[in-house]
């Protein structure tokens, strides 16, 4: 991956630092962190820093606070357990770029490590706002993106903050592994190449989806989205969801992949129920005859099956959205099915952050998945063959 500026062809030797992490930790309702994988991801990175005699600041956002500061956002909890995983102080920041952060930065010996509170909390940091962005710059003599999470937005941290350093910036390990799984599977998959996709709409998968067809062998289409597929092959799908602006979008990805030889696969049957809740009574159906005033809100027993056999010869599988709705146990069945057969075949396994990575880590698969990204809206734009406005900056001049 020799285009990207990484951080190991910088000599940081004793110099200060500034990492944008992704540290946009799921929280439960008393603020307790429920999934530290972000967390730990950036360990790597920040060990390389300290390794070389750095003193390191970092900065990540946290939800989306409306304005200035809220105690349930704050990145308090996330310095105590990162703390906890180094096994080492995390000095904590109460500002961002106020006279506590200040303070205490001008103070930062080598081998310290300060966390500055939620980005979020400055107005400027979503709006891109560069006189914002130069007072980070004032924190680091380098500068490390290392948070894909947010690689896709132009924010203050993660694009202006560039254009006050020259040379002096970098991609963290993270980021580096994040790109090269991306572009691998892109540019070199090992076939049979077999992407599953779901989640609820199409529309923000539609890019993707034409950006895949090509490079495919076989593609699985479930979640809600597979409703807009059934419908413009003319089937009757009852209340379940559907994206009536994108049928003709959804015929025209299946002629294509018709053209192109790729086979598509859609649910044969499904989960329907009459409302969306833990009380509502279910029945499976095939996707002929699902019921008016019903909807289908997962994917049924046959479909698993049909799936299962689609993945069985598969080299590499690209997942990114769930089956189902799967946040409601009585409708995950097929999510979690789907995450254990793909764990269960012989190949290079990559999740796309988001909702993906929570259906796998709830199934237990996590440790078995080659690699899960940390960022789900990322990697998709990654998969449409996007230009990030985060790694564009990272990128080697003249490349």
């Amino acid at each position: 991956m020799s285009d990207i500026l990484s951080i190991s062809e910088l000599n940081l030797a004793k110099k200060r630092v500034f990492i944008r992490c992704d540290f946009n930790v799921p929280m439960d309702e008393f603020l307790n962190i429920t999934d530290d994988r972000r967390i730990r991801s950036a360990i790597p990175t920040i060990r390389y820093c300290l390794d070389n005699g750095c003193s390191v600041v970092l900065a990540s956002h946290l939800g989306r606070p409306k304005s200035g500061f809220e105690e349930k956002f704050s990145l308090k909890g996330v310095a105590k357990r990162l703390s906890r995983l180094l096994d080492r102080d995390v000095i904590f920041a109460n500002d961002v770029i106020g006279s506590d952060a200040q303070n205490k930065a001008s103070a930062l010996k080598s081998g310290e490590i300060l966390m500055l509170e939620n980005l979020r909390f400055e107005k400027g940091e979503t709006k891109n706002d560069e006189i914002l962005a130069g007072e980070l710059a004032k924190f680091g003599e380098i500068y490390i993106n290392d948070a894909f999470g947010v690689c896709h937005r132009a924010h203050a941290s993660v694009e202006a903050i560039t254009k006050f350093y020259d040379e002096h910036k970098a991609a963290g390990f993270l980021l580096q592994k994040e790109i090269n799984f991306a572009q691998n599977l892109i540019k070199k998959p090992t076939r049979p190449f077999v992407a599953v996709v779901g989640g609820s709409k199409v529309s923000g998968k539609l890019q993707a989806l034409h950006n895949l067809l090509p490079r495919v062998d076989k593609l699985v289409i479930g979640g809600g989205m597979a409703f807009t597929f059934l419908k413009s092959l003319g089937e009757n799908i009852g209340n379940s969801l559907l994206e009536e602006e994108l049928i003709d979008d959804a015929r025209e990805i299946l002629r294509k992949g018709k053209e192109l030889g790729v086979k598509i696969y859609l649910p044969v049957d499904v989960v329907a129920a009459q409302n969306f809740s833990a009380e509502s009574a279910v029945k499976y159906v095939t996707v002929q005859e699902i019921p008016s005033g019903w909807m289908g809100l997962d994917i049924g027993p046959a479909s698993v099956r049909l799936f299962k056999e689609v993945l069985a010869d598969a080299q590499t599988v690209w997942w990114n959205g769930p089956m189902g709705v799967f946040e409601m146990d009585k409708f995950s069945k097929g999510s979690i099915k789907m995450s254990h057969a793909i764990v269960e075949t012989h190949a290079t396994t990559v999740v796309g952050g988001g909702d993906t990575a929570d259906v796998v880590e709830r199934a237990g698969d996590a440790d078995e998945m080659t690699f899960i990204s940390t960022g789900g809206g990322a990697s998709l734009e990654l998969i449409e063959g996007k230009e990030l406005p985060g790694i564009k900056p990272l990128r080697k001049a003249g490349e």
